[in-house]
């Protein structure tokens, strides 16, 4: 073995030798009766690069493939990618512009094909970087979602809820985005706080600067509240008072909507205002949405503008009129839904001059001003509120009006709800199902529809008249043509595409090769487990669940494992803003994949984030190191395997031990893996391969292993080699990489092995348990540990001391005279005695049932050391009460961010840790 462990030397090696196997490939003769166990990857999208949440999510993942592979089942851990719509047509198309290129002046099919050439060659590239961590994917069976066989699915699936009457088209508002021109998601909307710099009130001191206004809203358009002046009809110099965020929208006003229960403005509801600028006459409404508490109490109504009053303006019949086109600027000239019902005058002609094609913010600009030329605007103040951004453009989104396809979510969410509810499928922490039932039971129609040329472009085909044909091929649509008109008509093809979230619904059946019924579908459908974040529950989660179930009859999963987020080592969330975000292939690159990987899975406790430094990864790799270390020592030592050896014929208790302890490690870490307790698996593990035996198993070996040779010796040589084997099979879930090459290493435990550990058994060692064994040696590692704590907490350095065994029975005198040598070298003793009762001035404590004590007079100065732990619990002390009198502080609380009020949290707990631990000993001083 070299003398370092480098894990750059060997990554590259053992992922060829595991794909030249195809030791990941599902199916494999062997285990043809085996249990099956699937679970498919989140496809990450085919633009994308490693974060940390992939190698959370893609670590969890890899270690249930690989237990369960261990276990001896056939596991399909289904691979692919994503094509990512709108980013991968940014990508391209950001490509072209800097060629001062156009999509457009390309057409839809030359695009197409430089957007498939980018994919060949660049695309994909972060599923090299999940072979880089480790992921033992079957990459045999790697998928994509615009792939043939992919396609040929999602086009079945629209045609049969088209069908079915669960996907229609209709007129609804959406999130638009004016740089990229099409509809999005929910989940691509980013949410950012904007406050606003300008302040004015009508009839203060300070007069109205519509220029200095101006140049704000040109740097930052968004956060303030403007009041505006809406004359009441009929009743001259009578107003009611609106506040907007967006007076832009306002030339689509098409109502003020007052709560039926305002004592201030309820007489007013069911009369009219005439709408400034415009001269659109148009009704105040009763309406709950109008909160009486917040703005003036009164709501000026936008349904083409605005969620809310789309809804708003449908409960009471209002006039629906689209103000902005899809640049997001303002649009008059030619919109016959503007001037219906307008009569000509001064103000409109005004309006349309100085408004018609602005932008958005500039014509909102305009629009305070001129309400302010005709004293109608009543002040502007500055207004802390969120406003939504594209993720991918970052502009300021519009809800626009246009016409969609849809999915009736509703009915398709129904099954969904009742499966969770009955128990087919389990969230994990069970939490997460409040999530999933609160978004199904309140779902919206499911927008699938975007203005996008990448993507599975929209089976639907329209005649002259506007009527619609979908079907699966163009020929099937012209036929249904033919039906309808007796005639062969010209269509043409729906221009849209649809959301990449319909493709990766029918990810669990679609990749396993439905609609055909492959033997794939038949074997590993449902899977067996979806890992993946709690953000996209609602988006992807359910949506899978709906799908399946529709068209499979059978949920997709039978378990949800939620993960929780990876943050800083603050606990503020990753943000290239803040320049924090840490790069995992760059940790792979420093410390190894196995030190990433082990810390991820230590650190993912269920429901509660991993606040990731990268001395946390530091300290994993020195833990692949310790393993290393000790492999080498076995190596030097001429521990190797010796066919035949049978470790419940050890003589030895220290050997009986250590089988005793992998025995109860491996039904540990096997039960933590298989209830998702990641955190407490890779604790187990590492307490039994770290405290267990390098610190204690190797330590206590080295007598018999320096000693003469006879059958003791020789015990334990197959006895470290037999327990290694065991820690490379118990870690490799965690640490595949370091745990393969010291399986297969020459001369850590015996010769060459041609089989690979990714293929090996997990360890079976039922019925090794040896509870005598385990009082002998664990009594003795107790012993010395509690001297160790004692002698750190008592500043005692390097000075032995006496060790007082009070009124121990024989068992505990016959062990500690067996083990005298060992005790008075580890703990550091000068003698160990025995006494009916404890010897004055001694620190004291219980191990198993027996009375220690450590005799302290004349060794150090027993009221200087109690003064000085008096001084330490008095000066944490007062650190546990400043922070609680900060956490106290309901000021404090609604300021500082979250991962400030946590990171207090973690300070108190560690100071009342520390100040127990310091009382211990101040209680042992007497």
């Amino acid at each position: 073995m070299e003398k370092t462990f480098d894990p750059a030397a060997i990554e590259r090696r053992i992922r060829e030798n595991w794909e030249s196997a195809g030791a990941f490939r599902a199916g494999r003769p062997e285990r043809a009766a085996a249990a099956p166990y699937s679970i498919v990857i989140p496809p990450p999208n085919v633009t994308g690069n490693l974060h940390m949440g992939h190698a959370l999510n893609n670590t969890l993942q890899d270690i249930l493939a690989r237990h369960a592979r261990m276990q001896g089942k056939d596991v399909l851990w289904q691979p692919g990618t994503d094509h990512a719509g709108i980013a991968t047509q940014m990508v391209v198309e950001r490509q072209l512009m800097e060629r001062q290129e156009h999509r457009r002046a390309l057409g839809r099919e030359k695009f197409l094909e430089r957007v498939w050439a980018w994919k060949a060659e660049s695309g994909g590239a972060i599923v090299e970087q999940l072979k880089r961590l480790g992921a033992s994917c079957d990459w045999s069976r790697e998928r994509f979602t615009l792939d043939e066989g992919l396609s040929r699915a999602v086009v079945k699936v629209f045609v049969a809820l088209h069908r079915e009457g669960l996907i229609y088209k209709d007129k609804r508002l959406v999130n638009w985005d004016p740089k990229l021109h099409t509809a999005i998601s929910d989940l691509e909307v980013q949410q950012v706080e904007c406050r606003g710099a300008f302040k004015w009130e009508r009839g203060g001191e300070k007069p109205f600067d519509a220029a200095a206004l101006a140049k704000i809203l040109d740097k930052n358009p968004n956060g303030h509240l403007y009041y505006f002046d809406y004359p009441l009809e009929g009743d001259d110099g009578a107003v009611i008072t609106v506040a907007t965020t967006r007076p832009e929208t306002m030339l689509g006003d098409t109502g003020v909507a007052v709560h039926p229960e305002n004592e201030r403005l309820k007489y007013l509801i069911g009369r009219h205002v005439i709408l400034p600028l415009v001269g659109r006459r148009i009704p105040i409404v009763a309406d709950e949405y109008a909160d009486p508490e917040k703005g003036t109490g009164a709501v000026k109504i936008t349904p083409a503008h605005d969620f809310n009053d789309f809804e708003v303006g449908k409960r009471h019949g209002l006039r629906v009129v689209n103000v902005l086109d899809l640049e997001g600027r303002v649009t008059l000239q030619g919109n016959a839904e503007f001037h219906e019902g307008l009569e000509s005058s001064a103000d409109l002609t005004q309006s349309f001059t100085a408004l018609d094609s602005h932008d958005r913010f500039d014509a909102r600009a305009k629009i305070v001003a001129m309400m302010e030329a005709r004293g109608l605007l009543g002040k502007i103040e500055p207004n802390t509120h969120m406003v939504p951004h594209g993720d991918r453009s970052q502009v300021v989104l519009e809800p626009r009006l246009t016409d969609q396809w849809y999915v009736d979510a509703k009915t398709l969410a129904q099954p969904a709800l009742k499966a969770v509810r009955e128990g087919k499928t389990v969230f994990v922490p069970k939490n997460w199902e409040k999530t999933y039932f609160e978004w199904l039971d309140n779902i919206q129609p499911w927008c699938i529809s975007r203005q996008l040329w990448w993507g599975h472009r929209i089976p639907a085909w329209y005649d002259e008249e506007g009527n619609v044909f979908v079907a699966d091929s163009d020929e099937a649509a012209q036929a249904q043509a033919r039906e309808k008109h007796g005639r062969d008509v010209a269509l043409a093809r729906d221009e849209d595409v649809l959301d990449t979230w319909f493709s990766s619904a029918l990810w669990p059946f679609s990749t396993l090769g439905w609609p055909d019924e492959t033997k794939e579908l038949a074997r590993f459908y449902p899977t067996t487990v979806l890992v993946t974040g709690f953000d996209i529950i609602f988006f992807w989660v359910a949506r899978m669940m709906m799908m399946g179930l529709h068209f499979m009859g059978e949920v997709p999963f039978r378990d949800v494992y939620i993960h929780a987020l990876v943050r800083d080592e603050k606990g503020a969330k990753m943000s290239k803003s803040k320049g924090n975000v840490i790069d995992p292939l760059g940790l792979i690159d420093q410390y190894g994949a196995d030190a990433l990987r082990f810390t991820l899975a230590a650190m993912a406790a269920q429901g509660r984030d991993i606040k990731l430094s990268t001395q946390r990864v530091e300290g994993y790799r020195n833990f692949a190191t310790k393993l290393w270390n000790a492999s080498r020592f076995a190596e030097i030592n001429g521990c190797a395997r010796v066919e035949g050896y049978d470790p419940k014929a050890n003589q030895n208790v220290l050997n009986r031990w250590i089988v005793t302890e992998a025995a109860r490690a491996s039904r540990e870490i096997s039960a933590a893996i298989e209830a998702y307790r990641f955190n407490d698996a890779a604790n187990a593990a590492y307490r039994f391969v770290w405290n267990i035996f390098c610190d204690w198993y190797v330590e206590l070996t080295k007598p018999l292993l320096s000693g003469e040779d006879g059958p003791a010796k020789d015990e334990t040589r197959a006895c470290t080699a037999f327990a290694l084997d065991q820690i490379y099979a118990l870690l490799h879930p965690f640490m595949p990489f370091i745990t393969e090459e010291l399986w297969a290493i020459k001369g850590a435990a015996g010769p060459k092995r041609e089989s690979l550990l990714a293929l090996g058994a997990w360890p079976q060692l039922e019925g090794l348990e040896d509870d005598a064994a385990e009082a002998e040696i664990g009594w003795i590692v107790e012993l010395v540990s509690e001297v160790r704590s004692l002698r750190a907490e008592m500043n005692l350095g390097a000075t032995e001391i006496p060790l007082v065994l009070v009124g121990a029975d024989e068992a505990a005198r016959a062990r500690a005279l067996r083990w005298q040598d060992t005790l008075q070298k580890l703990a550091r003793l000068s003698s160990v005695a025995f006494a009916e009762s404890p010897p004055k001035s001694s620190a004291q404590f219980l191990v198993r049932g027996t009375l220690a004590a450590l005799p302290l007079e004349g060794v150090i100065d027993l009221a200087a050391e109690a003064k000085r732990l008096d001084k330490e619990i008095e000066k944490h002390d007062a650190e546990v009460r400043k922070l609680d009198a900060k956490l106290s502080n309901e000021g404090f609380l609604a300021k500082a961010e979250e991962e400030v009020i946590d990171e207090h949290r973690e300070r108190r707990e560690n100071a009342l840790a520390r100040i127990g631990t310091l009382k211990a000993a101040r209680t042992r001083l007497g």
